[in-house]
């Protein structure tokens, strides 16, 4: 936690290059429900997103990801995109209906050998796969059974990581368990503004302690199959929470907002308990009896490193009465996201912002990694999603240039190797994301790829972004500013 008026510059001088570890690892992320479409090919059955993406309302315009950008028939072209860039490592999550259907019993092979072709592919162009066991797509199944609150779900999950380690441990090396806990629990369950849209903050906690469970029982059955030198992880996208001011009564809304976004995960996950003021913040909802005995210790796992998103920071203060904003950049709901943090009142820092709203300040992710290192200080970092929504186009010419999103690119990866340079182990990065996608609440909306989708033709024509960030990956060089477009 930091007040506003804590916050450094963004990282170095622009007059000079700024060199990264010659072993750092240049990636670029999706995700299966944003980009696969095919949602009812192979077996493959309904997930909470599919569900609540057709339900009136729930979604911008309408918008599903029945057909998103086709990427289950058009990988090998996506491929050949992710060669061009000269990325050392694609992240990807498999969808568990298409693996999985019921979230019961056996796999689907017909799913596996989707995602068996796609590895082998990565592998032949030189290309690491890294792949995401949940990013967000609960079988449908499994949630008309409850969902993320029941303890059900942490069991199926764990069966679903064998089987998936199972079909492809040879060919992955690289395995996160979860993407972003902290929106399944609380977007998921608490606001309702993702799937599957359920508004009780009760239900959130226990949806929040099910996923760290699951998460070390997943990590648990990967271990047992993977071979010996595999890496697993977990996906946080840890919030670099500020107080407004430095009055108690904002520091303290910012230690509670702090606690329910990061610490109700790193607790359990990297410290084996759950903090007692997050505890405490939040037992007039709950007694969390629904934790029992070992739980803590089953969800505390070795880790190989913590991935880390990041995209902007939040800005918080004590609510100054009734009406105060919230602004907290998650989506329109009358429900809040934050179990605990009733009298919380979120503000948009000054300064750009992308598409979405959201502040552009690298200074944030300098300072969130500076705490990782303190926090946990033998524990490896990767940022495993990083970028920004503009309102891009096609030009006449034919181009899509989109220079906001080099200068936010520039300005991140200038404050990771300002981290780098203070002692921060941070191994690697993945741009968010490859290709314009299916972005959730907001349907086809808002476009944060480097690479432009016409939709109705599923072309896709590489942004200005992506050809300056191939040049950097493939030299692992960051240009200074002058250099950007």
């Amino acid at each position: 936690m930091a007040t506003a008026s804590d916050t450094v510059a963004p990282a170095g001088a622009d007059s000079t290059e700024r060199v990264f570890p010659q072993d750092f690892l240049w990636g670029t992320a999706t995700a299966a429900y944003q980009i696969e479409g095919a949602a009812d090919t192979d077996g493959r059955t309904p997930s909470i997103w599919d569900t609540f993406s057709r339900t009136p309302g729930k979604v911008r315009n309408g918008d599903t990801g029945d057909i998103a950008t086709d990427h289950y028939h058009r990988w090998r072209e996506d491929v050949r995109i992710m060669a061009d860039l000269g990325v050392g490592a694609y992240r990807f999550s498999l969808s568990w209906p298409r693996v999985q259907p019921t979230g019961r019993g056996p796999s689907v092979q017909k799913g596996l050998d989707f995602y068996r072709r796609l590895a082998d592919e990565l592998l032949a162009k030189g290309i690491q796969p890294v792949a995401t066991l949940y990013h967000w797509d609960l079988p449908q199944e499994l949630e008309d059974a409850g969902g993320w609150p029941e303890r059900e779900t942490a069991l199926r999950f764990s069966e679903y990581a064998a089987l998936a380690a199972e079909a492809l441990g040879d060919r992955v090396r690289t395995w996160i368990t979860l993407n972003e806990p902290w929106c399944s629990a609380f977007l998921g369950y608490a606001s309702g503004v993702h799937a599957p849209g359920r508004t009780d903050q009760v239900a959130s906690l226990r949806a929040a302690h099910h996923l760290n469970l699951g998460h070390g029982m997943a990590v648990q059955a990967l271990r047992a199959q993977l071979p010996a030198d595999a890496k697993v992880s977990v996906t946080l996208n840890l919030h670099h929470v500020r107080a407004l001011t430095d009055r108690s009564q904002d520091v303290d809304a910012a230690r509670r907002i702090d606690g329910v976004a990061n610490r109700v995960f790193t607790g359990p996950m990297l410290r084996g308990a759950y903090p007692e003021d997050v505890l405490r913040d939040t037992a007039h909802l709950t007694d969390w009896a629904f934790v029992q005995d070992g739980d803590t210790g089953t969800i505390r796992q070795p880790l190989d490193f913590l991935g880390v998103n990041y995209y902007s920071p939040t800005l918080v203060s004590a609510a100054s009465g009734e009406g105060s904003k919230r602004s907290d950049g998650h989506g329109a709901s009358e429900f809040s996201p934050w179990p605990g943090g009733d009298d919380v009142a979120f503000h948009v820092p000054q300064g750009p912002t992308t598409a979405m709203g959201w502040a552009v300040d690298p200074s944030g992710l300098y300072e969130l990694l500076m705490r990782v290192k303190q926090d946990f200080p033998r524990l490896p970092v990767m940022i495993t999603e990083n970028g920004a929504a503009f309102d891009d186009y096609v030009s006449p010419e034919g181009e899509v240039r989109d220079p906001e999103r080099i200068a936010y690119l520039h300005g991140h990866l200038s404050a990771v190797h300002r981290a780098i340079q203070d002692g921060a182990d941070v191994r690697g990065y993945f741009l968010w994301s490859l290709l314009d996608n299916f972005e959730w609440g907001y349907g086809y909306s808002k476009r944060f790829g480097t690479v432009y989708v016409d939709y109705p033709t599923q072309r896709r024509i590489p942004k200005s972004s992506a050809r300056w960030y191939a040049r950097v990956a493939r030299g692992g060089v960051l240009p200074p500013a002058a250099e950007r477009g």
